[in-house]
């Protein structure tokens, strides 16, 4: 009666896991001599690593990444492409966030931007740091729609609590004047504060054209605050002659596809 009572009162406090640990050491005999406090470290044990990767699936759900299966250890460096896997290793350490650092991802569609990008977002959600994947044509739309609803900072919070936030399609298409403005609130806030990762086709010097144009001071302060804080990693072809899209490598067999 009395195990059973505490159980009830465990899961009560919503100690689930460490009620089922404590009804398997209560039938098991072999329990009886292992000393109370080796006992204890136990259950708390398992309380401490269910609650751990519950924590886990939450960061991991809520990051929305694009290729959630994306990782380190996934990173093809065979393909023909320029990577420097020492610069990518030490990324993966997520120091850069803890020092407000941001990464530029740049190459050709299909070189493998985004699975490297959300492979960082993956090392950063396995280390418990909040992250958010979103394309920037969708943040664009969703602080656009908030400034005409009335709410924009509410909406603008959604992406400047995240510690770390990957921008995918950064500067796909160019912006207009009201676009960089709430561009422009969105990486002031964020600056000196937390990381961003920014996925683009194109090179980080034709970027200010895209930024309304490149006499623009909106264009000159988005830029200001992004540029010198910033590893840079440009996914380049070997030879760009027989240049092929991840997405081909990894892609269906066409012997298969008809």
């Amino acid at each position: 009666m009395l195990n059973n009572s505490t159980i009830d009162k465990l899961i009560e406090m919503r100690l689930t896991p460490m009620a089922d640990a404590f009804r398997i050491q209560s039938e098991d005999p072999t329990m009886k001599d292992v000393p109370f406090e080796d006992r204890f470290g136990l259950l708390v044990d398992v309380e401490y690593t269910a609650r751990k990767n519950n924590s886990l699936k939450r960061l991991i759900h809520n990051a929305e990444l694009e290729q959630p299966e994306a990782c380190i250890a996934g990173i093809d460096y065979q393909s023909g492409r320029k990577l420097n896997k020492s610069l990518i290793m030490r990324l993966a350490t997520c120091e850069y966030i803890a020092e407000y650092r941001n990464i530029f991802i740049t190459g050709a569609t299909g070189s493998g931007k985004t699975y490297m990008a959300c492979a960082f977002g993956m090392e950063a959600c396995k280390q418990f740091i909040s992250t958010k994947y979103v394309r920037l044509p969708d943040l664009l739309l969703d602080l656009g729609a908030a400034r005409e609803a009335g709410n924009f900072q509410r909406v603008l919070s959604k992406y400047t609590k995240p510690r770390l936030l990957i921008l995918d399609e950064w500067l796909l298409m160019r912006l207009n004047e009201s676009e960089s403005r709430d561009l422009f609130e969105l990486i002031h806030k964020r600056r000196k504060r937390s990381s961003t990762i920014f996925c683009s086709q194109f090179h980080e010097s034709e970027w200010y054209e895209r930024l309304c144009s490149t006499d623009s001071p909106m264009a000159d302060a988005i830029m200001d605050r992004i540029s010198y804080d910033s590893y840079k990693i440009n996914i380049e072809s070997i030879d760009p002659k027989r240049d092929i899209s991840m997405r081909e490598i990894y892609g269906l067999d066409p012997a298969l596809a008809e």
